[in-house]
């Protein structure tokens, strides 16, 4: 028994901050770990590697900090894919979308980088002052679209947009309410990089504040969802 605490103080001591636990991949080896991206920097997330377009801000909120997008050219690019290997993953994010922005906003893109393999969190905003929520997972198992245009919400407000693959659905949900949900078959991605404010090859992109990205490998329930 002692041996065993011992070692489990010993793994945590090796997580880098911003994991905040471990999570059975299915295969009882190998625990993966959830991850939490704070967006408070434009030069290194979570001590990566990454790449602005434009000129994006670090800004002070009612929130705490957060990282401002002009929905023209501003972007981040880390190079890292937490959720590689996940056969089923909750992914959240903390946004803030601002009035006026483009109609079309590819604000979270994990990609794949040997493939065309990618999940995606959006937004569509038919109107100057309102969006609803828009995802999109491609594997070489399948791929979907979840979009609900008759469930729009205020700019200008915080909200936590979570999609979620529990091994036969997707599912998204917005401040832990479900808006929509389809069956799916899917393939866990590889290796690749994350955009944040703009899809990955730089077009749709992203007008307002991001604060927080939560990487799970394992299907959370909304109870459990981060607080806008």
């Amino acid at each position: 028994m002692h041996k065993t605490i011992t070692y489990i103080f010993f793994l945590s001591a090796l997580l880098p901050s911003g994991c905040c636990g471990l999570y059975d991949n299915g295969k009882g080896t190998n625990p993966m770990k959830q991850i939490v991206w704070d967006i408070n920097n434009t030069k290194a997330i979570a001590g990566l590697p990454t790449v602005a377009a434009g000129a994006p801000k670090v800004v002070e909120t009612d929130k705490g900090k957060a990282v401002e997008f002009d929905g023209i050219v501003d972007g981040l690019i880390v190079d890292s894919l937490p959720l590689a290997g996940a056969e089923k993953f909750t992914l959240e994010i903390i946004f803030r979308p601002d009035a006026n922005g483009p109609a079309a906003q590819r604000f979270l893109h994990l990609q794949e980088t040997v493939s065309e393999s990618r999940i995606l969190i959006e937004l569509r905003m038919p109107d100057s002052q309102n969006w609803y929520l828009d995802t999109y997972i491609k594997t070489e198992a399948g791929d979907h679209t979840l979009a609900d245009p008759p469930k729009p919400h205020p700019a200008g407000q915080w909200y936590n947009a979570t999609l979620v693959y529990d091994g036969e659905k997707m599912r998204h949900y917005v401040n832990g309410v479900e808006e929509s949900s389809a069956k799916l078959a899917f393939d866990p991605l590889g290796g690749g990089k994350t955009s944040i404010g703009v899809r990955i090859n730089l077009v749709h992109w992203f007008k307002g504040a991001i604060r927080k990205v939560r990487f799970t490998p394992a299907v959370l329930g909304a109870d459990s969802f981060m607080k806008p």
